[in-house]
């Protein structure tokens, strides 16, 4: 069965930074793309980052595009969130998830998904 869970998350002033895990376990990681949403309260879940899995590919939400990196390490099973320069409209809780397939930043085509780790950036 394939789980993922995130961890990282915390309070950060504005302009810090902060760096998301997330382990993958249960199947072969380097199988899947793996993909970071936020969804903010009130507000309807983002797509920020995904990894292809063959080529290690990148895609980035414009929000995010220039501060946040994406990474992984297939020998450890995990992927990364790099987040710098932090805003408060940052804020959220930060979702990874797993795709056998194409590097995509749609939350409904991606097979697995963590619990989510708090984010929040305010002075």
């Amino acid at each position: 069965q394939v789980q993922l869970v995130e961890s990282g998350g915390g309070l950060v002033q504005p302009g810090g930074s902060l760096t998301l895990s997330c382990v993958f376990s249960g199947a072969p990681f380097h199988f899947y793309s793996m993909g970071w949403f936020r969804q903010a309260p009130g507000k309807e879940r983002e797509g920020i980052s995904c990894m292809h899995y063959g080529d290690d590919s990148t895609i980035y939400a414009d929000s995010v595009k220039g501060r946040f990196t994406i990474s992984r390490d297939n020998a450890k099973n995990t992927a990364y969130l790099q987040m710098n320069s932090l805003k408060p409209e940052d804020t959220a809780v930060y979702y990874c998830a797993a795709l056998r397939g194409l590097c995509v930043l749609v939350d409904e085509l991606y097979d697995y998904r963590g619990q989510g780790t708090q984010v929040t950036v305010s002075s």
